[in-house]
């Protein structure tokens, strides 16, 4: 790493001799040391991309009713408390029922409304209605189930003023 090159003997002005020694430093390991610490960041980070959940947002052009058949749409309400609100169909004869987020509620209550069409050939649609007493993790929990329960539809709203009605 180090090297001594020679040993000079010089003398000063007082006469006194003294050894001036050369000293040559080899810096090809700390070269070495380097490269292999950018290699690493570089290749950690590269490792460690972030994984987002695409969403479609409509373009202003479209229509803001699709052609929906309403025995296909659950509509979901989350509110405070981890309570969920739900009906199916149409808003205009909903009948508000409750669930949770267990495993045995909103995911059950999911895939049973997906088994109830697949003879239909239609696709189960699910929209989320999230109150203002919801938490933004109790959305992501929703939209979490339905990715699970493989909904290719889901439409996030805001309650109307009869869902505010219902639910309070």
């Amino acid at each position: 790493m180090a090297e001594q090159i020679a040993n000079i003997h010089n003398q000063n002005k007082n006469g006194n001799k003294f050894i001036k020694k050369i000293i040559r430093v080899d810096l090809t390991p700390m070269v070495d040391l380097g490269f292999l610490l950018i290699t690493f960041f570089v290749f950690t980070t590269t490792m460690s991309t972030s994984t987002v959940m695409g969403m479609v947002t409509p373009k202003a052009t479209d229509s803001m009713h699709d052609n929906i058949c309403e025995s296909c749409v659950i509509t979901v309400l989350p509110t405070s408390n981890n309570k969920i609100y739900y009906y199916e169909g149409n808003e205009k004869n909903a009948i508000y029922k409750t669930t949770n987020y267990s495993a045995g509620g909103l995911r059950k209550l999911l895939m049973d409304k997906k088994h109830a069409l697949e003879n239909s050939k239609r696709d189960a649609v699910l929209i989320i209605r999230p109150t203002t007493t919801a938490s933004f993790g109790n959305l992501v929990q929703i939209i979490d189930e339905s990715k699970i329960c493989m909904y290719t539809r889901y439409y996030l709203d805001q309650p109307g003023e009869k869902d505010k009605k219902n639910i309070d």
